[in-house]
């Protein structure tokens, strides 16, 4: 045999032999999310290190807000009667003097909603930083930033809260439709409202556009999701993608494990885990480019199905609302379909 045909075999072989090292490290990767991650994401007790601070500052800041946010929307009445009574009597000044007066406050909180919608973008593009940072894997910095996968998983659950009680809340659009009616018939009529210099047609547009979705907050994210995922030309897309389907994986595994559950002190925690799960599946179906449910996906879904089909069914109607499936692409609206079929 010439030294030149032993060249190619041994080339062949060391090639043939990287390729199935390669391939076997991809099945043991398969392996380990299917069986699921050995790491344990404290959500009750968390704290940043000293290399998480600065994020954890700038994150906890916007989250703060987030319960009075919620708070506010759970007790948004709306101007209904008000607004009855002045679309009824279109030439009683006084009743549209009183429907007027008692949309502005409202509309200037649905403004400051929509405005806290724009910093919790900027919070979750700063933790997507962290998180998917080379040079470690998704699995290492989940288990090394914790307090930051917290801060992430807390956003979900605010997201997936907030986008429940505005989709059970219809006075919201009605509030501001009417807002947006009467600026407009005064504009006609040359006469400019006081409540124009805080909302102005430019900001109304932006709110309208928001509050339209079914699910704004939710939209959001996924829209912050892919805008940085588009922003980041150097990072490779499957590092935010692993990212999400690590954490889907960490809440899936944490919910089933039951040497894991019993570590939650609050019983809170277990619903908290499951709107973490999916809140990041609907993110990884916006932002992979063939989505959750391909076969190539590294979320496990007939383990997420399982997962929520074994919890109380008064436990997953939030997750399960029909509006919401309503509003998710066919794939998803399948899942939740199977994982709750009394809906």
């Amino acid at each position: 045999m010439s030294c030149k045909t032993s060249r190619v075999i041994s080339t062949f072989c060391f090639t043939f032999i990287l390729g199935l090292m390669g391939n076997l490290l991809k099945v043991l990767a398969c392996a380990e999310l299917e069986h699921g991650p050995i790491v344990f994401l404290d959500f009750e007790h968390a704290q940043p290190t000293e290399a998480e601070t600065a994020v954890w500052n700038q994150v906890s800041a916007v989250l703060e807000e987030a319960h009075g946010i919620l708070a506010e929307l759970q007790s948004y009445n709306g101007a209904g009667q008000e607004i009855r009574e002045a679309i009824q009597n279109p030439n009683d000044l006084q009743l549209q003097e009183k429907a007027w007066n008692a949309v502005c406050p409202l509309v200037a909180k649905l403004k400051r909603f929509y405005e806290f919608s724009l910093r919790l973008e900027n919070a979750l593009r700063s933790l997507l930083e962290a998180l998917t940072s080379p040079p470690y894997a998704p699995m290492q910095h989940l288990e090394r930033e914790q307090a930051l996968a917290k801060q992430f998983a807390e956003i979900l659950h605010f997201t997936l809260s907030f986008d429940e009680l505005k989709m059970t809340n219809p006075a919201i659009q009605n509030d501001f439709s009417y807002y947006r009616r009467t600026i407009s018939r005064n504009r006609l009529n040359n006469q400019q409202l006081e409540a124009e210099n805080e909302v102005n047609n430019e900001m109304a547009n932006r709110m309208s556009l928001f509050y339209a979705e079914a699910t704004p907050m939710l939209k959001t994210l996924s829209n912050a999701t892919t805008k940085f995922v588009s922003e980041n030309k150097t990072l490779p897309i499957e590092d935010t993608t692993d990212c999400l389907s690590t954490m889907a994986c960490v809440c899936r595994v944490m919910l089933e494990t039951p040497e894991y559950r019993c570590r939650f002190t609050n019983t809170d925690t277990m619903l908290f885990c499951m709107r973490v799960m999916v809140g990041v599946i609907i993110l990884y179906d916006h932002v992979h480019p063939v989505g959750a449910f391909a076969k190539t996906s590294k979320i496990d879904m007939k383990g997420c199905i399982k997962v929520l089909k074994e919890q109380p069914s008064n436990s997953v109607e939030g997750l399960l609302n029909p509006d919401l499936k309503k509003n998710l692409n066919s794939n998803l609206t399948v899942l939740f379909k199977v994982a709750c079929p009394c809906i």
